[in-house]
């Protein structure tokens, strides 16, 4: 079974987990956790509104960084220019300036996330996988400072570009 799932940022897995034959943790239902779906149901506008190149790349990836006993979760997939909007409003309030608060999140103008270019990955150990085999699926870390981001930068087995320090570089 795969182990993937969609969500919410912030927000983790509760309760208990069960184990799959291989012994990985099964992700509980979506009612038993709090998000809204998995990376296979494109019913959900997260997922389903991704560019079709990038779902398949990530389904990919997941299937094997699950057969190397890594558990990858996408955090944030496609997003609204209003769910934007209010993420880069909390980052202008956190840092305290437009010039700060963009190159931790981008505006819905320049978002990679609005056009359904961009995941983010979690957890930790399923980014350092991606790190090590996301160009196998043309799947980049595009900026230094979010080793969670990652788009489609490169043909399937080509190599990553160098990343932008975050991303105000890339505008």
């Amino acid at each position: 079974m795969l182990v993937v799932a969609l969500s919410a940022l912030g927000c983790g897995t509760a309760g208990p987990t069960e184990r799959t034959p291989e012994g990985l943790p099964q992700v509980p239902p979506a009612g038993d956790r709090g998000d809204r779906g998995g990376p296979f149901d494109t019913s959900r506008p997260e997922i389903g509104n991704l560019d079709p190149d990038l779902l398949e790349a990530i389904r990919a990836a997941a299937r094997d960084a699950q057969d190397d006993g890594v558990r990858m979760v996408v955090t944030s997939g496609w997003r609204s220019r209003e769910h934007q909007q209010r993420l880069f409003a909390e980052a202008l309030s956190k840092y305290g300036s437009e010039e700060e608060a963009s190159r931790w999140v981008s505006t819905p103008d320049t978002s990679a996330h609005v056009t359904g270019d961009a995941v983010d990955i979690g957890p930790t150990d399923a980014d350092s996988w991606l790190s090590q085999h996301g160009s196998d699926y043309g799947l980049c870390q595009v900026f230094a400072n979010e080793i969670w981001h990652y788009e489609l930068a490169t043909s399937p087995g080509g190599r990553c570009p160098e990343m932008w320090p975050d991303s105000s570089a890339r505008h």
